[in-house]
């Protein structure tokens, strides 16, 4: 599929909340999915060794075309007890506490890490802030900025505020074609601007919060091509995914860290010029 002919007339506003909807669908495929369908051998590893173990948040070792790699992802629920269970895919401190343990883990034994994005933003609650909600995901950018092995992270659904930016300090950002990712949602991005909620539409046009916008401004490396009918027929997908992380997991693991290194600090200062 060539995405630049698929991309919808982005000067219109139903299209573009289309594809927000698109995104928020109960019905995509979840991290655990992708987990599931192009890895074998995983096994979750579950707390922070600090306070609880984040449901939110799922992480462990794993085999790509059998090599060792780390995934973590962010998981929603399909249901609603499953999405209280998850906190919809919101984590909490002790999630990102466990995925960079995880990530730390990564480093020690050379293992690239592969992260699934998909949440509307970290927890908010007062326990969350209690328990240093903010220093937690501060710390994660802080780490994974140097972080001595490959990183990929592929936003799958939504991509919100810093609940999703703690997992996307990477080497290589992909988007899902129907994904988004933004500074917050467009209804919180409307309350703010208009204080009014139901303006999420036009504020959804103003951000630029779509992969064809984010690779147009160069915050992405690439837009991986959905099914038209992912929510039931997932499977050419994943297969193009999983097709598209091994070869750049052999990539990066044939590069010297040191050019890897430089590489994403010169990512991260010219991202978007």
């Amino acid at each position: 599929m060539n995405i630049k002919e698929s991309k919808t007339d982005s000067t219109s506003t139903y299209d573009i909340w289309e594809h927000v909807t698109k995104s928020r669908s109960v019905n995509r495929p979840t991290s655990l999915d992708y987990i599931n369908s192009i890895f074998t051998n995983f096994i979750e590893f579950h707390g922070d060794r600090n306070y609880r173990d984040d449901k939110s948040i799922v992480g462990g070792i794993a085999l790509l075309d059998g090599m060792p790699v780390t995934v973590i992802g962010q998981q929603k629920g399909r249901n609603v007890e499953e999405n209280i269970e998850r906190n919809f895919g919101m984590a909490d401190p002790e999630g990102y506490r466990k995925s960079l343990r995880l990530m730390k883990q990564a480093e020690k034994f050379k293992r690239p890490i592969i992260c699934f994005v998909d949440t509307p933003g970290a927890a908010c609650g007062i326990g969350a802030e209690e328990r240093g909600q903010g220093h937690a995901i501060a710390t994660n950018l802080f780490e994974l900025s140097s972080l001595q092995t490959p990183i990929i992270s592929i936003v799958i659904g939504e991509g919100g505020s810093g609940g999703a930016l703690a997992l996307t300090i990477a080497d290589e950002i992909w988007m899902m074609q129907y994904s988004i990712y933004s500074i917050l949602s467009p209804e919180g991005f409307a309350t703010i601007l208009w204080k009014d909620s139901s303006k999420a539409k036009t504020a959804a046009e103003l951000m630029k919060l779509t992969s064809y916008d984010l690779l147009d401004l160069k915050i992405i490396d690439k837009i991986i091509p959905e099914e038209s009918d992912i929510e039931k027929n997932s499977d050419r997908t994943m297969s193009h995914l999983q097709a598209s992380l091994i070869q750049t997991v052999k990539s990066l693991k044939s590069t010297p860290m040191k050019n890897i290194m430089k590489k994403r600090y010169n990512k991260y200062r010219n991202i978007g010029v």
